[in-house]
């Protein structure tokens, strides 16, 4: 049986307050009820948990999941962040950007994808959007799920594996998760690829593209912007196009948007998560949303069978942010996870156990 493993680390946020810990800030500026400054959101931090560099190497926000996601297999992220020097800012009351000077962030962490289609990439306007392709572009980062237009925005990211056979990321969001309809691609006007409610054609025409564009020895990964940000709720809309998805030829359905990690199942042997959760924000020490922690994050490591894209095997690796940094999570917070996991999983006829700090999806 040939293997191939691969790294889906959710909703990365480098913006905003982690922007302004990196070597080249952004202005601080902000258009939020909140805060008025990005730089209160690293102070806030800061009574939390204690002093943050200013300055930090482009490494330093990754910590402890540095040599995970150095590794060989292939890195695939949501990138919550515009990444622009773009001042005009979408009227929607919270917009993150990170400056272009500070995406070698990125490529410290070895990503190979950045999926876009989400409700933060057009924060900063179509002109902060533009920059966003094209400063990842010009890093040699794939994108996924955004572009200057339609059909650039619903082309997959292609990857290269290293045992031969391709990587293909597909993306799309859904309004359920905040993004703006007026964000859509069109034939002419840059945006994200959406899929709105009650328009089967759209989720169709994904489905299509997923089984045409397959070929033996691909494995296709979608990556899925969907739902509220709080909760453990899954829409049976969601679950529905998750399971149309795997049946069109995907093998991965990879769902973000909710800032705590939520259900996994398989579906026909594919694996579909419901929400990786936050993998690094900027929320430190502004509390948490019904005992929901945003502070605890998972690395989701699957291994699928090249031959047909079938689950080998799902490994977790617990963290927990601190000082905008990725620390391995102790062991009372790998076993809150675990509890959460295992309860949520077994909704869908999994169990979640932990071992010498991982969680591990039962598949038998």
């Amino acid at each position: 049986m040939a293997l191939t493993a691969m790294l889906l680390a959710g909703d990365v946020m480098t913006g905003r307050g982690i922007d302004q810990i990196l070597p080249h800030p952004s202005d601080p500026v902000l258009y939020e009820g909140y805060l008025t400054s990005a730089a209160d959101y690293v102070r806030i931090a800061e009574r939390a948990n204690g002093p943050i560099p200013r300055g930090a190497g482009f490494d330093y926000v990754w910590g402890d999941a540095l040599d995970l996601l150095a590794g060989p297999a292939p890195v695939l992220v949501n990138l919550e962040t515009a990444v622009t020097r773009s001042d005009l800012h979408w009227p929607k009351g919270i917009n993150y950007r990170m400056h272009p000077d500070n995406l070698p962030v990125l490529a410290a962490a070895g990503i190979d994808c950045c999926t876009l289609a989400n409700n933060h990439v057009l924060d900063w306007g179509e002109r902060g959007l533009l920059e966003t392709l094209d400063v990842l572009a010009a890093a040699g980062i794939a994108t996924a799920g955004a572009g200057r237009d339609a059909t650039e925005a619903a082309a997959p990211a292609v990857l290269e594996l290293a045992g031969g056979g391709r990587l293909l990321v597909h993306a799309a969001s859904r309004p359920s998760s905040g993004v703006p309809a007026e964000w859509a691609a069109g034939e002419e006007r840059p945006g994200v690829a959406f899929l709105p409610d009650g328009r089967p054609a759209e989720t169709a025409r994904l489905a299509a593209r997923i089984a045409a564009g397959k070929r033996p020895g691909d494995i296709v990964v979608c990556s899925l912007h969907w739902g509220p940000n709080w909760g453990y709720g899954i829409d049976p809309t969601d679950r529905r196009l998750a399971h149309q998805l795997i049946e069109a030829g995907a093998d991965v359905v990879c769902g973000h948007s909710s800032h705590h990690p939520k259900a996994a199942e398989v579906h026909r042997g594919k694996l579909v998560v419901y929400g990786c959760g936050d993998f690094l924000n900027d929320y430190e020490g502004i509390g948490t949303e019904r005992g929901l922690r945003s502070d605890l994050s998972l690395l989701w490591m699957p291994v699928v069978d090249s031959a047909d894209g079938s689950l080998a095997g799902l490994e977790m690796v617990p963290f927990r942010i601190r000082n905008f940094r990725l620390a391995a999570a102790d062991s009372t917070e790998a076993a809150a996870l675990h509890q959460v996991m295992d309860r949520e999983c077994r909704r869908f006829g999994r169990g979640v156990a932990l071992t010498d700090g991982r969680l591990r999806l039962e598949l038998a």
